[in-house]
């Protein structure tokens, strides 16, 4: 779930993506200030669009805000109020982690893609890399699924070429670090860092 707030450019209204899914066509509905948005297939909650939101809660954040016990609690507290029966699915897990390498293949349909299997302490996921440094026992910086990188791009499954992957394998660059080089490459990190631990920008 990622929480989006711009008041300048959108107005007084909280946007939730409760989830990365796209779905192919929606309903909604609107209690008060609440408009629900549903996968119209499973009924399954994609987004919730909090108008006057700043009436709730004071958010101070331009972008992304950040989720926490509190503000889920005053979410809830919001959706209450206007008669909004919905349950918010919060993962409060770090969506960037250390992750570690464990085999890197050639993916077959792409000559510049590889195919990384990458341990990040709570899963082994599959990784599609383009990068021209990665290689395996590297320890690195993964953006699971879910992740909203520095540029606002959200992270979702994805099949590149026929290949699936489940997250991203980041550069410096991408994580809008301080004297990022330019060229290509992943960011290579020392090999003390602890998988599945959670990566600050």
């Amino acid at each position: 779930m990622n929480l989006f707030y711009n008041r300048n450019g959108v107005g007084d209204v909280l946007l939730i993506q409760h989830t990365v899914t796209r779905p192919d066509s929606i309903i909604t509905a609107s209690y008060g200030d609440v408009t629900v948005i549903r996968n119209a297939e499973t009924g399954e909650v994609a987004a919730i669009n909090l108008f006057q939101a700043s009436s709730y809660f004071a958010i101070e954040t331009v972008g992304k805000v950040e989720l926490t016990e509190e503000v889920v609690k005053q979410l809830q507290a919001a959706f209450q109020k206007n008669g909004a029966e919905v349950e918010l699915d919060a993962d409060f897990s770090p969506k960037f982690v250390v992750g570690h390498v464990l085999t890197k293949e050639k993916h077959p349909n792409a000559d510049k893609l590889n195919i990384c299997t990458v341990d990040i302490g709570s899963e082994t996921v599959q990784i599609v890399c383009g990068a021209p440094n990665v290689d395996a026992g590297q320890k690195v910086v993964v953006a699971k699924i879910g992740a909203v990188m520095p540029s606002g791009m959200v992270i979702r499954d994805a099949e590149l070429r026929g290949i699936a992957s489940s997250g991203m394998i980041c550069s410096a660059k991408e994580l809008a670090l301080p004297n990022a080089p330019e060229e290509k490459g992943i960011l290579v990190l020392e090999n003390n860092a602890l998988v599945g631990e959670a990566f600050t920008m």
